[in-house]
């Protein structure tokens, strides 16, 4: 694999893995009893966006 391909791979598991950090966040300030909106759902809501935002960000390079 070149290098090129690497940093794709690593681009791809590390965008996934800031979405899912962001559900997770989510998840858990949805699921205490805090109120509806909290710094962490705000947190958890960037995390999602960071890392949808990088993965098409990452397709639109690969395809042109």
């Amino acid at each position: 694999m070149t290098g090129r391909g690497v940093h794709r791979s690593a681009t791809v598991v590390l965008s996934l893995a800031m979405a899912a950090i962001g559900v997770a966040l989510i998840v858990q300030s949805l699921g205490g009893h805090a109120g509806a909106i909290t710094a962490r759902l705000l947190l958890g809501a960037l995390f999602v966006a960071a890392g949808a935002g990088r993965l098409y960000i990452e397709r639109r390079r690969a395809r042109g």
